[in-house]
């Protein structure tokens, strides 16, 4: 399974994207909402996509809930993570029972339609950051990490994996890295008291089967950006905090990542510094670039770690809708995203 994952342009497979998707680099696809029409037709889709590729393959999307969701119609509208904290009465306790049904709930959808992982849970802190905002769960650690562990349970109990992002943290900047650069001055012990804590938390659980870095320089901490840094992946992420599951890049096209130089040399330095997979995003050009010219390795022990997020037999989409427990859960999250609605 190689160490890239890109996208493919429409809702059908073009002869370019055929042709990339034998490379021996590519190991995974990320579907975005210009993939999907219909479930049958993305359905569809992910088997010409495998079909196409010939090997083992990654196939993801961003399906969180609230305006991080790429599917829409016929797919159950997932709330925004911090709904379910506000539609619960501020009640823990009914914050993670929504939390299970809404992590459920996406994940038995997602697997219906032949996709292997959903890029969640976002475990950032909802404070300043206007790109995390309600996609968080709370606006405290603790809490955060409570309500994050339910709803991955749900993901679990569906047969998906988890990715937790955007480690250590993202919700404590202000600025948006798909579009800048995020500087983060504040001290190490207060980012990894604070922001850290729900993947510390869920890490020594045995909860996260993948970590998803930020696109966001702790400038006290490391001069490199997370997705780019040895210390941060390496001395604290797989060797203080004993992780071992995957770890992605972010979108390497993301306006964080620029500083490091061009396509080619953000995707090596990524891999060099210990990510698994790196993500190359809406950007076709970058995707063949690193392609033609990156010098990537296959390397044994990423092969090994992403196999495992690779899906099980799963119910298809017309055996998921008359399976009693999706029909049970399915019927809490719309009644939770009434409920934040109003």
């Amino acid at each position: 399974m190689g160490p890239l994952m890109i996208d493919v342009e429409g809702q059908t497979l073009s002869q370019e994207d055929k042709e990339l998707l034998t490379h021996p680099l590519v190991g995974g696809i990320i579907l975005f909402s210009r993939n999907y029409q219909s479930p049958m037709q993305v359905a569809e889709l992910t088997a010409n996509i495998r079909k196409a590729a010939g090997k083992p393959l990654l196939i993801s999307v961003d399906h969180e809930g609230g305006r991080v969701q790429r599917f829409r119609d016929q797919f159950t509208a997932i709330p925004a993570m911090y709904d379910l904290w506000r539609s619960s009465g501020e009640s823990l306790s009914n914050a993670k029972q929504f939390a299970f049904s809404c992590g459920y709930t996406m994940a038995l959808e997602v697997l219906a339609v032949d996709i292997d992982i959903s890029f969640a849970p976002v475990l950032d802190i909802n404070h300043i950051s206007d790109v995390i905002g309600n996609r968080a769960f709370h606006h405290k650690p603790a809490e955060v990490a409570e309500i994050a562990a339910a709803f991955i349970k749900g993901m679990h109990n569906a047969g998906m994996k988890s990715t937790g992002k955007h480690f250590p943290g993202h919700g404590s900047v202000k600025e948006d890295s798909h579009f800048a650069l995020p500087i983060d001055s504040r001290d190490q012990q207060t980012i990894f008291s604070h922001d850290m804590l729900p993947f510390k938390e869920l890490i020594s659980q045995h909860q996260l089967d993948a970590i998803m870095p930020a696109h966001v320089i702790y400038d006290q901490v490391d001069k490199h950006a997370v997705g780019f840094s040895t210390f941060w992946l390496q001395e604290i992420l797989r060797e203080k905090l004993n992780f071992n599951g995957v770890i992605f890049s972010d979108d390497l096209t993301m306006a964080g990542a620029k500083y490091i130089g061009g396509y080619v040399e953000r995707a090596e330095a990524a891999q060099e510094a210990g990510c698994d997979m790196m993500l190359v995003c809406n950007n076709r050009a970058a995707s063949v670039d690193i392609i033609d010219n990156a010098n990537l390795s296959h390397r044994q022990d990423s092969e090994q770690r992403l196999a495992k997020l690779q899906k099980s037999p799963s119910l298809n989409w017309s055996q998921m809708t008359t399976n009693p427990l999706w029909h049970q859960h399915q019927e809490v999250v719309s009644k939770v995203h009434e409920l934040a609605q109003k």
